[in-house]
Order: structure tokens, then sequence, then C-alpha cells
């Protein structure tokens, strides 16, 4: 009866993670679908305003992921007190509250950081001109900070809660939102004013607290999630949960830094290559980041199930949660890669114009560059969902050193000699990408083995 039952634990296992992964990577996709449509409402205004948005959006986004990140510890407790106890009400209350506290701290922050953004540019080499827009359109976009790391604290919440489909339905409510922002504001439609480049950042700003305030509606409404009152006595101070979110946080904050500062660093790099080379990187990178989305979901869900475990002290549903997911994610990435390398045009031509001869250079650059980000999508998802299944186990320190050690000495290190010390310029800085990638992936699959064979022995 033992290996049927075994069997049969790691098919419930596989289904489970596959409905939440399924859900959660629906949602990342669609918020990639969010930022994708500024892309394609931006790229209309030439490449220089789209080098001002990727240069803008590399500093935001490396804020917003890593202050996302910081509250995002919030996850794993909140798993594993539920696999604790099903109806651990004041705890995950706590944990939620501390969160948001945070996340309007984070914000405060990066809205002061987004202030000096033109002097952050033009400090780090950037051309005067692009730096100048980029600074406008970031001090617009610093107003979205606060909202959007609230959003992703709810967001985080519903899921470990059971209702991941609710952060589904309210991403699919922000393409709308943005998309429409985007229409009137760019372009001045339906009476609007046409602000051109700060327009984009004006519409992210109005989607952020759309978000925000549809997901407080959503659990409102839900009674599974009505229960937990998370708004009630919102200003009480939980001093303890505050510092074990930042303990547990601060280690992932800083691997997702890590992670962002290698992809906006190669941003900075090829802003120095040339205005065609950041375009043309901007464009494959939202291809790969768009593929990144899945093993990201399913890396979110790893975090959950393990945590729901760990908590429950079941070594043997840990194992199964944390390599279902790595095997799940493995036969994801390989689909993405192949959609790469077969159809790169069609791919390409979702965010410019193919015909236009003035994007000639762009898309060439592009087209190389996908190439490559095809080849590390395995190594990509697997370091994601490696690092989801140990943080499911609040382990975090080990990690963050591995993520700091590769991405910047084997990945950034690489980028910069093959990209400014041989011919290979752009496709160096993306093979330094590459490089970074597969040692981590590589670390952090050893650190999941050793992590998870004791559950394995005693199962």
């Amino acid at each position: 009866m033992a290996a049927p039952e075994t069997t049969a634990a790691w098919r419930v296992e596989l289904r489970a993670t596959a409905a939440l992964a399924g859900s959660l990577a629906l949602a990342n996709v669609l918020q990639m679908a969010v930022y994708a449509t500024d892309v394609m409402f931006v790229g209309r205004l030439g490449p220089q305003a789209l080098a001002a948005s990727s240069l803008s959006v590399s500093l935001f986004g490396l804020m917003m992921w890593g202050f996302s990140a910081l509250t995002g510890a919030a996850t794993p407790l909140i798993a594993a007190e539920l696999g604790r106890r099903a109806h651990a009400v004041r705890e995950v209350r706590r944990s939620v509250r501390m969160a948001l506290w945070l996340a309007v701290a984070c914000g405060l922050a990066g809205m002061a950081v987004c202030a000096f953004g033109e002097r952050i540019l033009l400090a780090a080499g950037e051309d005067a001109a692009v730096s100048a827009r980029a600074g406008g359109f970031l001090r617009v976009l610093a107003w979205a900070m606060m909202p959007m790391v609230m959003a992703n604290v709810l967001r985080n919440f519903v899921a470990a809660a059971g209702r991941p489909g609710f952060a589904t339905a309210v991403t699919a409510l922000a393409i709308l939102v943005n998309a429409t922002g985007n229409y009137a504001f760019v372009f001045g439609h339906f009476g609007a004013p046409a602000l051109g480049l700060p327009g984009s950042a004006l519409s992210s700003v109005l989607t952020a607290l759309a978000t925000v305030l549809a997901y407080a509606l959503a659990i409102a409404a839900d009674r599974r999630l009505r229960r937990f009152r998370l708004f009630g006595r919102w200003w009480v101070a939980d001093w303890p949960r505050l510092r074990e979110i930042v303990g547990i946080g601060a280690p992932i904050a800083l691997t997702v830094v890590a992670e962002g500062g290698l992809f906006g660093g190669a941003a900075f790099l090829m802003g120095l290559l040339g205005e065609a080379e950041l375009a043309g990187h901007t464009v494959a990178l939202q291809l790969a980041a768009f593929a990144f989305q899945l093993p990201l979901g399913i890396g979110q869900a790893a975090t959950i199930r393990v945590g729901l475990h760990f908590g429950a002290a079941d070594a043997a549903g840990v194992a199964r949660a944390g390599y279902t997911a790595i095997a799940f994610g493995l036969a994801v990435a390989m689909a993405s890669a192949t959609a790469m390398i077969v159809a790169p045009g069609a791919l390409i031509g979702v965010y410019v114009d193919l015909a236009d001869p003035a994007n000639a250079a762009m898309i060439g650059f592009a087209r190389s560059y996908l190439v490559i980000a095809a080849a590390f999508q395995l190594a990509d998802g697997v370091q994601a969902i490696a690092a989801g299944a140990l943080r499911g186990l609040q382990d975090t320190r080990v990690p963050m050193a591995i993520a700091l050690f590769g991405y910047w000495l084997p990945g950034f290190g690489t980028a910069v000699v093959l990209g400014f010390l041989t011919p290979l310029r752009g496709n160096g800085v993306w093979l330094g990408l590459a490089a970074g990638l597969v040692v981590v992936a590589a670390l952090l699959l050893r650190r999941w083995v050793r992590a998870a064979r004791p559950a394995i022995h005693a199962a």
C-alpha cells in the first residue's frame, strides 16, 4: 500500500500546486500586460521616449520589487500559521497589518529617491536629454509607489488565504484602467490633455490606486477573507511581528534587488552602448520578463505550499511541494524558450512596428538578445522556484548570499567584460545575465536538495 499512497500524495500535491500556481502565474502575466501596455503606448513616441521610460522603470521597478519582497515576507508567516491552525485569524491579521505599515514606509522612501531620478541617471553617465525626460517621468510615477506595494501585500494575503483568483481578477481590471489611462493621457483622447511620456506615468498612478481599492473591496465582500478583519484597528502597532517580517524579508528584498539590480544594471550598460541597443534591450527584456512570470507564479505557489506543510510539521509534504513545483516550472520554462526561438519576429512585433525603417536597428538587436534570453529560461525558472520553496521554510539568509555573489560577480562582471572589452557589445551584456542566472540557479537548487533530504528520508 505504501507505493500507491505515495503516488497519490504526489498527485494531490501537483493538483494543489497547479491550481494555486495557475492563478498566481496568470495574475503575474496580466501584471506584465499592465507594464507592456505602457511600453506599447510609449513606443509610439519614438526611441528616445522608450529609452527614457526604460531607464525610469529600471530604477522605479528595482525599488518596487525590493519593497514588495520585503513586505512579502508576511506570506510564509501567513502560510505557516494557516498550516498550524486553519483559523489563525489573529496571527494572520497581525502579519498583514504590519506588512501594510511597512508598505507605507517603503512607499515614502521610494518617492524620495524618485525625486532625484534625473541626477541619479546623469551620475550613471546616461545621455542628458534622455535623463531629463526620465526625471520628469519619475516625478509623476513616484506617486504610484505606495499603492503598488500595498496592493502587493493584499495580493499575497488573498493567495495565501485560498482566494488566488482574486489576484487574477484585480490585475485584469488594472489592464483595462491602464490602457484607458494611456490612451487618454499620452495622446489626448476623451477630452484629456495630450501629455506624452508623463501621461503614461499618470496612468500608472491611477492604475495603482484603482488596484489597491479593488483588493480592499474584494476582501470586504468575501466571507472567507472578511473574517480576518484586516482593516480593524489598523493603527495598533505590533512591533514584534514587524521585526519578524523585516528579519525574514530583508534578505528576500536584498535577493530580489540583487537580481533586479543585475537587469537594471544591464539597462544602464545598454544606455552607454547606444540608444538603439537600449531600445532593443527593452523590448527583448519585456518578452523575457513576460515568460518569467510563469515560473515566478510557480515559485510563489511553492512558498505557500511549502509554508503550509512547514507549519503543519509535515516533512514529507515539504519535500513533495518543493520538488513538484521545480518539475512543473522546468516544463513551463522549456515551452517559453521554444516560443522565443521559433517565433521571435511575432513576439517583437507586439511592441514595435516591424515595417517601420526607423525601428530596424532596434529590431535587429532585440532579435539577437532574444536568442540568449531563450537559452537562460530554464536557469531563471529554477532559481525562482527554488528560492520560493526555501522561503516557505523561512530560509532567506543563505539564498541572499548566493544571489549577491552569483548575480554581481559572475553575472554583472561577465556583462561588463564581454560588453565593453570584446566585440560582442550588447550580446556580451546578455551573456553576462545568463551567467549570473546559471550560477544562482545551481547554488539554490543545491541548497534546496540539502534542505529537503531529511524530509525525503522521513517519508
